[in-house]
């Protein structure tokens, strides 16, 4: 199965192990897809993969993986995912815990909170829901642009450094 149309066509956010082109997903780099619930298909359940998996069908229940999850534009998730990337194109309707990131398509709509270090966003997406982003220390942190000292969440940094008046 060629993987060249296996996510959304050309884009310009890349999923890890997952190879464009003609690659296949036999292929020897050990990370391409491992499993594909098609269009039409209907799994209920615990879910839990090692490599790529890509659901374009309807999956209820749990799913933790150790890399990637891709919601195909067909698909609809209704169940917690814990994974190291997830990409949605589809509909999920429950938590998205990524450990490295979270990218959401224009056709994608979750509803439920998304905890990840990374998030890119394509125009049309959407999101009901709390979006926490996480410091690659895990504590959340965020910095100021300017490269400076951590702020909490919701305090900018002053442009005349931090003086009040």
């Amino acid at each position: 199965m060629a993987l060249k149309s296996f996510g959304r066509g050309s884009s310009e956010f890349e999923v890890p192990g997952v190879a464009s082109g003609s690659s296949s997903s036999s292929g020897g780099d050990g990370g391409g897809l491992s499993a594909f619930i098609d269009q039409g298909s209907e799994f209920e359940g615990k879910l839990s993969f090692r490599d790529t998996v890509r659901i374009d069908g309807r999956f209820r229940g749990e799913i933790a993986s150790e890399n990637t999850l891709i919601v195909g534009e067909s698909g609809e998730i209704h169940a917690n995912i814990r994974s190291s990337t997830v990409v949605v194109s589809g509909l999920v309707e429950g938590d998205i815990h990524a450990a490295r990131k979270v990218i959401l398509h224009k056709t994608a709509r979750v509803h439920g909170n998304l905890e990840t270090p990374s998030l890119a966003v394509e125009d049309g997406a959407q999101v009901n829901g709390q979006i926490k982003m996480t410091g690659a220390d895990g504590k959340g942190a965020l910095k100021a642009i300017t490269g400076g000292a951590s702020k909490p969440h919701g305090e900018a940094p002053k442009p005349d450094g931090g003086a009040r008046g």
